[in-house]
């Protein structure tokens, strides 16, 4: 299971009808339905990967230090957590992508090797249009939690839904609802 995590597990700052990064460890905050939805995923065997763009670093406006302790908490308050896996490129230089920047599926694919992850069998659950893209490049289902940003996506997600808590909702049924053959 890849998580976003601004505008996914945590609140995040909406300027412009766009969703930013909170600007501190103290403005960090998780949807309040993100743990109980964690756990039940975890309790239904998936393992979860947040996969996460912090272009702030990159740009030189937000300290490393200040997303650290940031997913330190998300760890702490999220123990089921089996990775985090970050991307500080600014994406500045279209000459020069970096394949782990979302919507390039890179972290996606580092973590799936690195945990000996099932792609056929994974999802990626965010609430931009990158996300979406970034789980469809990976070869993963997406569900897309739609909270009015002032974007258009890009390409369909599977499942649109208004909350985490309903996008666990879809996973979980879905997942009760595919067989996979032995040794699959």
């Amino acid at each position: 299971m890849f998580l976003d995590r601004d505008g996914t597990l945590n609140v995040p700052v909406v300027i412009h009808g766009l969703p930013e990064p909170p600007r501190s460890v103290s403005a960090f905050q998780l949807f309040p339905d993100v743990p109980a939805g964690c756990r039940a995923l975890a309790a239904a065997g998936f393992v979860l990967v947040v996969a996460t763009n912090q272009p702030d670093v990159g740009r030189g406006t937000l300290a490393t230090e200040v997303v650290e302790a940031q997913h330190a908490l998300l760890q702490q308050w999220i123990p089921e957590l089996s990775r985090i896996e970050v991307c500080y490129d600014s994406g500045r230089d279209p000459t020069s992508p970096s394949p782990r920047r979302k919507p390039e599926p890179g972290m996606l694919l580092d973590a799936a090797r690195t945990l000996g992850l099932d792609l056929t069998r994974s999802w990626m659950i965010g609430d931009r249009w990158r996300d979406v893209d970034c789980g469809h490049r990976a070869g993963v289902r997406t569900v897309f939690i739609d909270l009015g940003h002032a974007e258009t996506l890009r390409s369909a997600p599977e499942f649109t839904v208004p909350s985490f808590a309903e996008a666990v909702a879809v996973v979980l049924r879905e997942a009760r609802a595919t067989t996979f053959p032995s040794g699959a």
